[in-house]
């Protein structure tokens, strides 16, 4: 276990600045964390890691330099220096956690520092998923909306061509753009928090060391992310593939493109390239798509994929790959599949691994779990008391508003002893907590479903509602998918939802606060919904607990 000292000693011998310069700079052992040699004071302040080093080494170091000479030696604790630490909370990360860490550090009047370092500061959201994605993905569906009308009397005529270099070039005004106004602007206006790009490194429970500098701190918050999980498959280093974060940087549109993956960013991402004029398939390892959810979901959008022309190959494992003339070639196993496949391209949308390696935590007694994610309790406090964690670098869920969540209860947690009104902390809840894929239908769920509510312990009874029975679907001639509630039957609580359906996402607050306080089905079921909206889904779905929607009439309840 790693333990820091502030080693002081008095030089003599030395000359001049340079004297003194010459001496920091031959200093370079290991152990050595920070060095400050003073000509005018004939002296030095060393911090060291005594388990690398020792005092009696470093008077050894400057004793063989020249004709130095240490006259004097005193070794202290730094914790017990009577030295305010450098700053109340150090923030190791640069997106939606840290800042929302920051803001809310800020509001308590807390001196702050932000290090960030690998992505541009903001993080995953700003700059590699939610703004870049959504807003390619949007420009798919503009054209795929272009091309097919649901109508029989409007009449699709003419070219749509896409202008992949421009449209990329737009990504990246917008996403310039979105990163100065929601965040570097932001930040001038924190005036208790700085920003230092480089890699921050733990010395110890109170120390982040970045490039050749040492702060002090009283608590850290780690909310260093998530990155893409890189399978261990033969020829791929060697291959080359891209990831969400480097596809998006492309300005040559690939002509094929092979996805390997069968979660949320995987269908996306297929979707959004086969509409933008690339021919995808998808390479799937477990026996369906999004193999977290029930069958019926996965079952669901695989069929409106497949209808829009992506081949999909699931149960099948991807054993070797190697660049051709022609791009890309993988081997595979599996039944009823091709054991080769080739494209220009190879996207890998295999999950995420957290951003936890090289950070320090061997030295902190951090506890991690087998995938690398820093394990917290309800509080987001680590295995050491002054250490906290939000953000995907967790066990918690990964998502954009989860992470500003945690980052600033995180901090609300930490000082909460130092609040003259209130001592209470908080632990978090996700009740009712929705999520999105923006596929097209959309794919939304809130809370639990089948498999989770009987995990828990709860007898759950089901109301699934075909799209085609709501009036705003039916209108405007979409009715695919479906929308599925899920209550408790002891009491018809209602504890979750899972709905594939066109903009279905916009249905998932109104579940999510219905689960939150606690809602039945049949409060649901008796409040007003605008005629046709599609939150009547919700409605006409409730009803279906204890009616057969198909008898009723358009405004019947």
């Amino acid at each position: 276990m790693s333990e820091i000292k502030v080693l002081r000693l008095s030089i003599e011998g030395m000359s001049c600045n340079g004297c003194a310069a010459s001496i920091e700079s031959q200093l370079n052992h290991p152990g050595i964390l920070n060095k400050e040699i003073s000509y005018d004071k004939g002296s030095g302040e060393i911090l060291i890691d005594t388990s690398q080093v020792t005092p009696q080494e470093i008077g050894q170091l400057i004793q063989g330099m020249s004709s130095y000479r240490v006259s004097h030696m005193d070794v202290r604790d730094k914790d017990s220096s009577t030295q305010r630490p450098s700053f109340d909370l150090i923030i190791i990360g640069g997106g939606s956690a840290a800042f929302s860490a920051a803001i809310k550090a800020n509001e308590l009047g807390k001196k702050t520092l932000i290090v960030n370092a690998g992505r541009a500061i903001g993080g995953t959201c700003v700059n590699e998923g939610c703004v870049p994605s959504k807003f390619l993905i949007r420009a798919a569906e503009d054209i795929n909306q272009a091309k097919n009308s649901p109508f029989d009397s409007i009449e699709v005529t003419g070219q749509h061509k896409v202008h992949f270099k421009q449209l990329m070039q737009e990504k990246r005004a917008l996403v310039s753009s979105l990163r100065q106004e929601k965040y570097l602007d932001i930040l001038k206006g924190l005036d208790q928090v700085q920003l230092i790009e480089g890699y921050g490194v733990l010395v110890d429970r109170h120390h982040v060391k970045v490039k050749d500098k040492i702060f002090s701190t009283d608590q850290i918050l780690i909310a260093t992310g998530s990155s893409t999980f890189i399978p261990d498959i033969e020829g791929l280093e060697e291959a080359g593939y891209l990831t969400a974060s480097t596809l998006f940087e492309l300005e040559h549109q690939p002509e094929e493109l092979i996805v390997v993956g069968g979660g949320y960013v995987a269908l996306e991402l297929a979707q959004m390239m086969q509409r933008l004029g690339t021919k995808v398939t998808i390479v799937q390892r477990s026996a369906r798509l999004l193999s977290g959810e029930q069958p019926d979901v996965g079952k669901e959008i695989q069929s409106h994929l497949e209808a829009e022309g992506i081949q999909i190959h699931t149960s099948c494992k991807v054993e070797r790959i190697s660049r051709t003339k022609d791009g890309v070639l993988l081997e595979m196993v599996g039944t009823g599949i091709p054991d080769k496949i080739r494209a220009e391209a190879l996207l890998l949308a295999t999950g995420i691994r957290p951003n936890t390696n090289d950070l320090g935590l061997e030295k902190t007694e951090v506890s991690l779990d087998v995938k690398g994610a820093i394990k917290t309790n309800p509080y987001l406090q680590t295995s050491v008391p002054n250490i906290w964690a939000a953000g995907d670098c967790t066990q918690g869920p990964a998502y954009v508003y989860t992470a500003a969540y945690e980052g600033a209860l995180a901090v609300e947690n930490m000082f909460a002893k130092d609040d003259c009104c209130s001592s209470v902390i908080n632990k978090v809840d996700y009740t009712g907590l929705p999520w999105v894929i923006f596929t097209d239908p959309q794919v939304a769920g809130v809370g639990m479903d089948e498999r989770q509510a009987e995990e828990a312990g709860i007898e759950v009874e089901v109301s699934r509602l075909p799209m085609a029975y709501v009036p705003r679907c039916i209108v405007a001639k979409d009715t695919r998918g479906w929308i599925k509630l899920i209550r408790a039957k002891e009491d018809h609580r209602m504890i979750g939802a899972r709905i594939v359906a066109p903009e279905g996402s916009e249905l998932t607050m109104e579940l999510s606060l219905a689960i939150k306080k606690g809602m039945t089905s049949e409060a649901l079921a008796h409040s007003f919904h605008a005629y046709l909206t599609l939150s009547e889904a919700v409605k006409l779905a409730a009803i279906g607990f204890g009616k057969p929607v198909e008898k009723l009439s358009c405004c019947a309840t």
